[in-house]
């Protein structure tokens, strides 16, 4: 029943492409099987198989297992921006001819994948340059988590081919996550699962406040921000250094509430999906930050990339080109964009200069344990100096975000220019009044209260569950804003 609601929940979407999912489950699902089959791996080396012939059918069968799953990711995401750039190149080294002939080559193979998967297939290639379908990254990278688990030797491969389609494809994380592991989930599927009213309590008390943070919070905040980001020459430094603020807090609002809405739903079921936020921007330097955010994907990223490049292992210098090639990576999965692959570098280069502040200019700032994250205490830091640095990261964080969400490199920077040359005097351009101003400002100033003082809503106690679940409930009826505005990370 689960496997059919996913595909139905998927197919409302876009109804062709669950052809492309179940492509890559029947690869992943036969290669488990035959991975396992090769033999056990070394457990000197996470990435070394057994010595002899197997060893190198096990290498082999992950290798085209990856180049299935990346193959795929690459043609409907990076294709039309890879072949425009190509095309770009040569019109730059005067080959009118090659350039032409990539472009005439790409639309030729879209106008062969547009008579499977109908108009819209090109009609997005005409706008975007890709044929994307929805939550693509995220499961892709779910499902090369599977099979390189299973060549690790950390995860059995899965015999019923039922259950691990619905590892791939369980709605309630399927299209924006969190990016779940093997470990974590498959076992699940084969258990039993009694009604507990705690649980169901504690998972639609995290789904309402999800709601809520869309609803009531990000999708108030675009009504300012969208209009300053789609016309930024018709708009002041201080229209943009606004518009950048909220946007800072919308994308944490419309991707975090996905989160919580995924993990709650899972729980009223009875199945637990790991934490995707922990607060992030309380975070007191860069590094703390990617431990509090996007969390599934900054960990796979450090397991499945950061660790094989050599990871700190190898030297200062290649931990610094490690952590960058990782970064940027992390911007290019983001979109086939230059802003993307530009807000990633930066990040990169934030967290080398992270290592290399807390390596020649050692101070009593450490990084905080699990335990100090969900508490937002660190130990050992004195409160001013705590301040400074959760806002430092704020600013620094809030500028790389022009370059995610400006439609261009252009874009992006004429938006910073203007931010760092505003003038105090400057006119505030908003197409909302005064009022709703306001109201958005304690909106805000709400969020971070809570997040600080009841990250999670206790819900114990089932009068107060009650209580608190209704007014949620109401007041995002109340003050919502119900748009078209898809949740951010559906694109990705």
């Amino acid at each position: 029943m689960l496997l059919a609601a996913s595909c139905y929940f998927y197919m409302v979407f876009q109804p062709a492409y669950i052809l492309i999912l179940f492509l890559t489950i029947v690869i992943d699902y036969i290669a488990g099987l035959w991975i396992e089959r090769t033999g056990s791996p070394d457990r000197r080396s996470p990435d070394r198989g057994s010595p002899g012939g197997k060893s190198s059918a096990r290498r082999w069968l992950l290798i085209l297992s990856l180049i299935s799953n990346i193959g795929i990711l690459a043609f409907f995401k990076y294709l039309g921006f890879f072949t425009e750039n190509i095309a770009l190149l040569f019109d730059a080294l005067q080959l009118p001819n090659l350039a032409d002939s990539v472009t005439n080559g790409t639309n030729r193979i879209f106008v062969g994948v547009v008579k499977v998967f109908g108009q819209s297939g090109i009609d997005s290639f005409k706008d975007n340059m890709s044929i994307l379908p929805i939550g693509l990254s995220f499961h892709t990278f779910q499902a090369m988590s599977y099979t390189i688990e299973v060549y690790r030797g950390n995860q059995k491969a899965e015999r019923h081919f039922g259950i691990y389609a619905l590892y791939v494809m369980f709605y309630p994380q399927l299209v924006a996550g969190p990016i779940e592991r093997p470990q974590n989930v498959l076992h699940q599927f084969h258990k039993p699962h009694a009604f507990n009213f705690e649980e169901v309590k504690a998972g639609l008390m995290q789904m309402a406040f999800g709601f809520f943070k869309k609803c009531v919070i990000a999708d108030r905040l675009v009504l300012f921000l969208d209009p300053a980001f789609r016309h930024p020459d018709q708009h002041n430094g201080l229209s943009l250094l606004l518009a950048t603020f909220f946007f800072t807090i919308q994308i944490y609002c419309d991707f975090s509430a996905y989160s919580d809405i995924a993990i709650g739903a899972a729980r009223v079921m009875g199945f637990k999906l790991m934490d995707n936020f922990r607060t992030p921007y309380f975070a007191h330097s860069i590094s703390e930050f990617w431990r509090r955010w996007h969390i599934s994907l900054s960990s796979w990223f450090r397991d499945y990339l950061y660790i094989p490049l050599g990871g700190n292992r190898k030297g200062e210098a290649r931990t610094y080109f490690n952590r960058f090639v990782v970064f940027l990576c992390s911007g290019l999965w983001h979109g086939a964009n230059w802003t993307y692959v530009i807000w990633g570098g930066l990040h990169g280069l934030y967290i080398v200069l992270d290592i290399a502040k807390d390596k020649y200019f050692p101070t009593k700032i450490r990084a905080v344990s699990e335990t100090a994250a969900k508490s937002n205490v660190s130990a050992g830091m004195n409160v001013p100096r705590r301040i400074f640095g959760i806002l430092l990261t704020f600013v620094l964080v809030m500028l790389t975000w022009v370059f995610f969400r400006a439609v261009s490199v252009g874009d992006a920077l004429l938006i910073l220019g203007r931010i760092f040359t505003l003038s105090p005097t400057d006119p505030l351009q908003s197409s909302l009044n005064r009022i709703e101003l306001w109201f958005s400002f304690g909106l805000i100033a709400f969020l971070f209260l809570k997040e600080y003082f009841y990250f999670v809503i206790p819900t114990h106690n089932t009068t107060r569950f009650a209580v608190l679940f209704s007014l949620i409930a109401f007041l995002t009826y109340l003050f919502g804003v119900f748009t078209s505005n898809q949740f951010i990370y559906f694109q990705f």
